[in-house]
């Protein structure tokens, strides 16, 4: 059993990401295309007079019928992910205070994903990583609890001084900041992080940012949609800002590289699936 026994752990509804109004110009819309392309999120574009120009709105499928679960702006979009590359999060995006990303990216959460990494796509990944930095963020701002992350190489977090930078940040706080990978660095030694390496697959495969709240009674608040419930009501968190997620809600992201720059996996705000991938990694790694 390693971590890859989690990645059969989510079932979900159909999920759309639909462009209203667009005036942008076309290479955005076909960004936003190949940025999901063979996933299971369809894409498109439709003409609504109810709401404003090129805004993007992220609906599933319900027995009800179709329902809106999150919207947010087109530029929003277009700044988180579509116009950026990974050098961004690597080299930059330290500020944690300023960094967010709209809720119609974050609500695409228990979405099963395979992703291609550079040179085969220079887009699918990083919506990984813009999740990643999310989910730091989300740590940092609560102050407290456990934040786990793996880099595969716990060099990483050297070499990228962005990445570098916000694990500082977040070590500082009271939060517990454990990070795993193959053990080619160590950290100087008033460094507030807390190291795990090793040489099993889970070390040289996975990827994961885990956020765990302090005191958490793995009680999962999943309602029936399959979606955590206090991540916000449908149509929630339409500012596209983090803070329509508590601050204590757990949420995880694992990912493992399944072929050479092929990665599988999600997110989630289920608190007992978080809890569970959490206990994993403090039992196994």
């Amino acid at each position: 059993m390693g971590l890859d026994s989690f990645l059969g752990a989510i079932d979900t509804a159909s999920q759309s990401l639909s462009v209203v109004n667009r005036s942008a110009p076309d290479p955005v819309l076909r960004m936003l295309e190949t940025t999901f392309a063979d996933q299971p999120v369809d894409v498109d574009e439709l003409s609504d007079d109810a709401r404003g120009d090129d805004v993007v709105v992220l609906s599933e499928q319900t027995p009800e019928g179709r329902e809106v679960v999150a919207t947010s702006s087109l530029e929003e979009v277009m700044n988180t992910v579509l116009l950026v590359n990974s050098d961004l999060y690597k080299t930059g995006q330290a500020n944690l205070a300023e960094f967010e990303l709209p809720s119609v990216l974050t609500r695409l959460d228990d979405v099963p994903f395979s992703l291609r990494g550079y040179p085969e796509s220079d887009k699918e990944k990083l919506l990984l990583v813009a999740i990643s930095r999310y989910i730091e963020r989300h740590a940092w701002r609560a102050g407290d609890g456990r934040l786990r992350s793996s880099f595969q190489r716990l060099s990483r977090i050297e070499d990228e001084r962005g990445t570098r930078a916000v694990y500082q940040k977040v070590a500082a706080t009271d939060v517990q900041t454990h990070v795993y990978g193959i053990p080619d660095w160590t950290p100087p030694s008033n460094s507030d992080l807390l190291t795990h390496g090793g040489y099993t697959n889970d070390f040289y495969d996975s990827w994961f940012v885990v956020y765990t709240p302090p005191g958490d009674d793995s009680t999962d608040t999943t309602d029936s949609t399959g979606s955590a419930g206090s991540v916000g009501a449908a149509d929630g968190g339409r500012d596209g800002s983090i803070d329509s997620v508590e601050p204590g809600q757990p949420v995880a992201l694992l990912a493992l590289e399944t072929e050479p720059k092929r990665w599988e996996g999600y997110w989630t705000f289920r608190p007992s699936l978080v809890a569970d991938i959490d206990r994993y990694i403090s039992q196994n790694m």
